[in-house]
């Protein structure tokens, strides 16, 4: 029982975080602030299941068909397991791009450039062309932001189904239901 409340406590400040990265996708230091913090979450989540507690094993991510019939396709697992694929592989994209994006110039770790004295006076920089890096960038961003939206979708289909299907895990996870010992809830 211990791990589900733990479990609910990271998914409660990973929704918050991503809300707010969404959110404030115009302010870019902001932004990328709240996109490092996903980052370091994600992180610790993958180092939580590296600790061999099935209810935090990455195999919940990966969905099973067996046993999915027309009379049990809206509560099967493989339901859930999709869309929390669905958004963990969202996630972890617009997470990887958006780093990609920063360069590390949030955090203070931004890549130097060599510039010559005569250089420096024109505004011009040795290395590579900006027309290419803004082209790059670009594309980056356009990515990230696709992704970004997927992700939404993702979420909202979750919390729908959550809400129609599982109501009692969406109660549990949004701190509104407690079980009682003995209650086949998490």
């Amino acid at each position: 029982m211990q791990v589900m409340r733990r479990l609910r406590i990271y998914h409660a400040a990973l929704a918050v975080l991503v809300v707010l990265a969404y959110i404030t996708g115009d302010d870019n230091s902001f932004h990328a602030w709240l996109g490092y913090g996903v980052a370091a979450i994600i992180i610790i989540r993958l180092i939580w299941a590296l600790t061999g507690v099935p209810q935090l094993g990455l195999m919940r991510f990966y969905p099973h068909f067996e046993g999915l019939r027309l009379t049990t396709a809206m509560t099967h697992p493989a339901i859930s397991r999709t869309l929390l694929l669905g958004i963990a592989t969202c996630l972890i994209g617009v997470t990887l791009t958006g780093i990609a994006m920063d360069r590390g110039r949030t955090v203070g770790l931004a890549d130097q450039t060599v510039t010559s004295p005569a250089l420096v006076d024109s505004g011009q920089r040795i290395g590579r062309d900006t027309h290419d890096e803004d082209e790059d960038e670009s594309l980056v961003g356009e990515v990230h932001e696709a992704l970004a939206n997927l992700l939404v979708l993702f979420i909202l289909t979750h919390v729908a189904y959550l809400v129609l299907f599982k109501r009692p895990l969406a109660l549990f996870m949004l701190f509104s239901h407690t079980p009682a010992k003995g209650d086949g809830s998490p």
